[in-house]
């Protein structure tokens, strides 16, 4: 038997948004959180660039403004309720985050200080405008440390380096999680009224990515077992700059500061795609900007990668031509000193990493797989829908990466994730408290963890041939190759031939560590299953969307098309086939037009 915990609230998953869940879950009800890594290690730390939110702490902004640039940026696609909400909240989450000590940058008046970012713009002139709070190049990592601060103090129950294997459901309702401490081996089944899912995205589908090794879909992966829908699942974001080869994240913050982009040739590309914005066009626009000089032969040596250049005398050359100025009106100029402070980090990654230092060198970028759009279906308070209808499932929530409230539609704002996992994390642990208050909990089944120990078992003592990490890495290669930034029917179709050939053998995959202890071996091998059935639900999705939209760019389709597919898409396994229904995308205020910028 497993060990049984009772809580009121259980949150599974300890990033920016598990932890925000579980602050506010604590405030009205006992609460823990399990996580399979420590939690200030959490991929939340890994976003560099800002917080979204209409301060105006330099010029003018308003948050019908962010409204329209994430309708916009999301290709039509977002739920306009659920974006005029977060746009909304915006502005007391930041300032929230603020008042719980995090660092933020400051204006010379002692203002939270802010940067310009991809897509966010002054509706009025068109003009790009300061959107993104930021903490040099770490904000992620500030939330993370902060949230985590709140929760010890509010003395939020952790379950650090435990990974969750299965869900709970009585009568219809949420009832826990069973999870194995990963120092013991040892199953754990956390009983609760109220589930949380805060699990992160799946980006580890993916050959070059951004995302931390954690990332491997775990939440959506087990809902899809019992049959809850995912939605949107053809949606990934390939952030325009990864690290040449490596995929790690260099943050928008870098263009924001006023690094171009140059191609093969020497020259700026991005005014030929993007006039208005140029270097500032949203991530699925510049991705395909930059595929676009590559695949035309203007990568940098025939090859496929372009430069991102930060180093001042560039910067100031087009700032000059764009006639770039501060929020005084004096022409902007930048220093290498204020690339030291603005962007440490990514100055010390390149340094680490290339051997190159943007100060005074231009640094080799790829697009790299970043972000989910899709996910576990929710409203605006991180419930649980399973249909087009809105019904939910009782007592189970989900907010952040691995939710889609769709806010992100077909595409994803850059800053707009760590507000997504601020203002959507609180209202899933208030409602899941609120829930949980008025709930009893449920009658556990002698075999609550019966079917999570039997597979965890059969995957460590089984005599399969086959290895994790020869499949990980055939699917990681043909979901980037034929999943990616362009996709067609053919190649799709092959790469899920591919995963579902790997899928059948992940059945006679073997491990050769059958120890109990931190066997990681193991713990690989159980993520690598999750990934297989995400790129599958990956794959079936985008193959079913025949147009191009956001981060849905098909060769053999190059159109929007709103007549047929102004849509979400639901996907489900039912009776071992996925199924796939849609739901229609809410419309307030901005009807879908095209997108220019």
């Amino acid at each position: 038997m497993a060990k049984v915990h009772q809580f009121d609230v259980v949150v599974v998953g300890a990033g920016g948004a598990g932890l925000m869940a579980g602050l506010y879950a604590s405030r009205n009800a006992k609460t823990a959180v399990i996580s399979k890594l420590y939690p200030t290690r959490s991929h939340t730390g890994a976003a560099q660039g800002g917080i979204s939110a209409a301060l105006g702490n330099y010029e003018e902004d308003k948050p019908e403004w962010h409204m329209y640039d994430t309708v916009k940026g999301s290709d039509y696609l977002g739920d306009q309720d659920a974006i005029e909400f977060m746009c909304n909240e915006a502005i007391d989450a930041v300032l929230e985050l603020e008042h719980m000590g995090l660092p933020f940058d400051r204006t010379p008046e002692g203002r939270i200080s802010q940067r310009p970012f991809g897509g966010h713009t002054n509706n009025e002139t068109g003009k790009p405008v300061r959107r993104a709070a930021h903490a040099a190049d770490r904000t992620g990592h500030m939330i993370l440390q902060t949230l985590y601060q709140q929760c010890l103090k509010n003395k939020v129950n952790f379950f650090d380096e435990y990974q969750a294997l299965d869900f709970i459901m009585v009568n219809g309702r949420a009832a826990g999680v069973v999870a194995v401490e990963l120092a013991t081996g040892e199953l754990h089944t956390i009983h609760a009224k109220s589930v949380i899912f805060a699990t992160g995205g799946h980006g580890r589908i993916f050959d070059v990515t951004s995302n931390a090794y954690a990332y491997t879909g775990d939440g959506a992966a087990i809902l899809l077992r019992h049959g809850i829908p995912l939605e949107d699942m053809e949606f990934f974001q390939f952030h325009p700059t990864g690290i040449y080869k490596l995929g790690i994240l260099i943050t928008e913050g870098v263009r924001g500061e006023g690094g171009v982009l140059i191609n093969g040739n020497g020259d700026r590309f991005m005014p030929k795609y993007a006039p208005g914005v140029k270097d500032l066009a949203s991530r699925d626009v510049v991705s395909r900007a930059i595929y676009t000089e590559i695949k035309e032969g203007r990568g940098v040596n025939g090859s496929n990668y372009v430069y991102l250049d930060i180093r001042p005398e560039t910067v100031n050359k087009f700032a000059a031509q764009d006639g770039r100025t501060n929020p005084d009106g004096s022409p902007y100029n930048l220093t290498a000193d204020a690339v030291l402070k603005k962007i440490p980090d990514i100055v010390d990654f390149c340094r680490v990493y290339l051997g190159v230092d943007p100060v005074t060198q231009l640094m080799p970028i790829q697009p790299t797989a970043h972000y989910t759009m899709g996910g576990i279906p929710t409203n605006k308070y991180g419930e649980v829908i399973v249909d087009d209808k809105g019904a939910t499932v009782p007592g189970l929530f989900a907010a952040g990466e691995c939710a889609c409230v769709s806010v992100h539609g077909a595409n994803r704002l850059g800053t707009n994730s760590l507000l997504d996992i601020v203002v959507f994390g609180k209202h899933a642990g208030l409602k899941a408290a609120e829930y949980a208050k008025s709930a009893g909990f449920e009658n556990l089944p002698g075999d609550a963890e019966s079917g999570a120990r039997s597979a965890f078992e059969a995957l460590r003592t089984g005599s399969g041939r086959e290895n994790a990490f020869d499949i990980a890495n055939e699917m990681k290669q043909v979901m980037f190759a034929d999943v990616g930034i362009y996709r067609n029917e053919k190649d799709m179709q092959s790469a899920l031939d591919k995963v579902r050939e790997l899928k059948e053998r992940f059945k006679n995959v073997g491990v050769t560590d059958t120890g109990k202890i931190f066997n990681t071996e193991l713990l690989n091998a159980w993520e690598l299953g999750n990934l297989l059935d995400i790129a599958e639900v990956v794959a079936v999705s985008a193959l079913n969307r025949k147009e191009s939209r956001g981060g849905h760019s098909r060769e053999d389709y190059p159109d929007r098309d709103d007549a047929n597919w102004l849509k979400h898409t639901l996907i489900a396994k039912k009776n071992g086939k996925l199924e796939i229904h849609y739901k229609p995308v809410v419309i307030t205020k901005h009807q879908p037009k095209a997108r220019v910028y």
